[in-house]
């Protein structure tokens, strides 16, 4: 993903043990190195990835914990936003967000507590559905979106978009994930 991108890693010094302690699972050992290296933005002016953010639109675990407070609460009734699955919650079974794009896709994590270890990534399309399941890393994934054309109905690299990151905060963006 740096040379794909020409991005100059950022280095970022992260608590892994803080963030995966709140979550009761490890994340992707690829995931961490591209949060260390990017941070949170946008990757090909479309894929807002998240990571560490000092606001909040591109921060992993702020984004994380609204969406499970969203998932468990009662007054919106008991149908999940990610139906049908839940979002993950500490112990149990359920989808993590690590990116998402303009059209509205998401890019999950499918994550079960007792298989810690396994990462499969579910992309579901703005319409819903189940999605589709990947048995891949995080970071090939995203090297797919982005550069892969035939990468159907994932990819958009046919779009010609560059392969260009922008940070977060501090940067032009002020764009909101999905």
């Amino acid at each position: 993903m740096i040379e794909l991108t020409g991005w100059e890693p950022l280095g970022i010094s992260v608590d892994w043990a803080a963030i995966e302690g709140e979550l009761g699972v490890p994340l992707p050992a690829d995931y961490k190195e591209l949060y260390e290296a990017f941070s949170g933005g946008v990757f090909s002016d479309s894929v807002y990835f998240l990571g560490r953010d000092e606001g909040v639109s591109f921060d992993f675990l702020t984004q994380w914990r609204v969406a499970l407070s969203v998932d468990r609460d009662s007054k919106l009734g008991s149908v999940s936003a990610v139906d049908p699955y839940a979002i993950y919650a500490p112990g149990g079974k359920g989808l993590v967000e690590w990116a998402s794009t303009e059209w509205a896709d998401e890019y999950f994590w499918l994550i079960d507590a007792e298989r810690s270890g396994e990462y499969p990534i579910l992309a579901r399309s703005h319409d819903g559905g189940a999605g589709d399941r990947y048995d891949m890393s995080t970071s090939e994934f995203l090297y797919r979106i982005l550069a892969d054309a035939d990468f159907e109905p994932w990819g958009i690299a046919k779009y010609d978009l560059g392969t260009a990151f922008e940070p977060g905060s501090g940067g032009t963006f002020d764009l909101q994930p999905l």
